[in-house]
């Protein structure tokens, strides 16, 4: 069975939110733990998501939102745990005016590839990420871009629902994942 790790971006992704939805219903999803929501501490969030990978039974899937985005772009660089894939979804630009003082230490992100799969998930009126900041996240990341057209920051806000068509992206990522870990010249 695979295993998820939910993700979700400052304020944690309320009951609405496709991220609570999705979880609720799955025990092959938990969500990371940090000390606060509303506050992110960089540190104590990159504690919290090395401590849920490592209590994962095998190499999770991550399931970012926003500022969860970031973090999962600093802590692949310090750690060496084993992750299958990412999606990452409204991925926030620290240079919009509507992005948060309190995330700026999430801000500068490092250079370079993922170290697993990923797919980066935007929206065409993302008040927080234009879609050409995903896309150029997407490709430094190494991973694969999808636009789901207008849906803000693809949030409870944007009234997705259980969000199937995120599902049906998560769903491909994980084989596409698979099947890379499976292909012949791949550890």
């Amino acid at each position: 069975m695979t295993h998820f790790i939910i993700l979700p971006g400052s304020g944690g992704s309320g009951p609405a939110h496709w991220q609570s939805r999705w979880e609720s219903p799955n025990p092959a999803m938990r969500r990371f733990q940090p000390s606060s929501w509303d506050l992110p501490d960089f540190t104590d969030w990159l504690a919290a998501l090395e401590a849920a990978v490592i209590d994962a039974p095998e190499p999770p899937v991550l399931v970012a939102h926003s500022l969860s985005c970031l973090l999962i772009a600093h802590w692949q660089k310090i750690s060496r745990r084993p992750v299958e894939a990412a999606l990452l979804v409204g991925v926030p630009d620290p240079t919009a005016a509507v992005f948060p003082g309190y995330g700026m230490a999430f801000a500068n992100i490092p250079q370079g590839r993922l170290r697993f799969a990923s797919l980066v998930v935007a929206s065409t009126n993302d008040p927080y990420g234009a879609p050409d900041y995903a896309e150029a996240r997407a490709t430094q990341w190494g991973g694969r871009m999808a636009v789901i057209g207008p849906a803000g920051h693809i949030n409870a806000d944007s009234g997705l629902g259980d969000w199937p068509e995120g599902i049906a992206l998560l769903d491909g990522l994980v084989s596409e994942a698979s099947l890379s870990r499976h292909s012949p010249g791949q550890g």
